[in-house]
This record gives C-alpha cells, structure tokens and sequence, in this order.
C-alpha cells in the first residue's frame, strides 16, 4: 500500500494499492482534489506533487497539452492521469483555482508601516 497526504485538505492521508490512479484515490478517500471530467480533457485537476514526485507514472500525452515544461519540472501533474508508485503529498489550489507557478525572488520583502493609535 502506498500513503497519499492531501496537504490542501488538511493534511488529510489515505492508502491504496500501489498503481493507483491519483484522482480516484482522492475521490474515494475524498481527498478533494478538484475535477470536472476525469478524463484529461479539462486540466482541472492540477495539482502539485510537494513530496515523492519520483513514485508517480511517465507523464501522459494529454498532460503535456494543459501543463508546460516548467510545470512538470516544478511537480505539478493532473490528478486523472498519473498513477501513484509509492508515498506522496498532493497540493493544489491557487488564484482563481489555478495552480500559478511562481518564480521565486531574492528581494527582501518589505515591513508595513505600524498602525497608529487614534489620539
């Protein structure tokens, strides 16, 4: 069996049988990984794999056509086409519903001002 920790639904951790496919296991387990059709056609179910990238499947045709290079290398996948090898941690959500990936930036970030006290 193979551990799935649902990080955006509060840590939320279910088993499977090893192979299993992502989205099922969440929708089982209700583990709340959004979707609409289930079958690679919509991308709704981009998620992102925060921990044991390496025990999911080959990346599938129909992810290439909704995730970019840089999504793959960042660990994102869509949930109905990747099949669980072995324990990971499944993120998803973001602006809008939509994973967004974000360059990280080495500027420093700045304090707000205090609030004042009305005399």
């Amino acid at each position: 069996m193979v551990k799935i920790t649902f990080l955006s639904n509060g840590g939320k951790v279910a088993s499977a049988p090893e192979n299993s496919n992502l989205l099922r296991v969440s929708l089982k387990e209700r583990g709340g990984i959004p979707f609409k059709c289930g079958g690679g056609l919509c991308g709704t179910c981009k998620c992102r794999i925060e921990q044991g990238l390496e025990n999911t499947d080959a990346i599938k045709p129909k992810e290439r056509k909704h995730l970019r290079p840089e999504d793959f290398e960042a660990g994102y996948r869509m949930a109905c086409q990747t099949f669980v090898l072995g324990d990971v941690a499944v993120s998803w959500g973001g602006q809008n519903g939509k994973d967004v990936v974000v360059e990280p930036t080495n500027a420093p970030v700045a304090a707000e001002p205090a609030a004042q006290a009305d005399s």
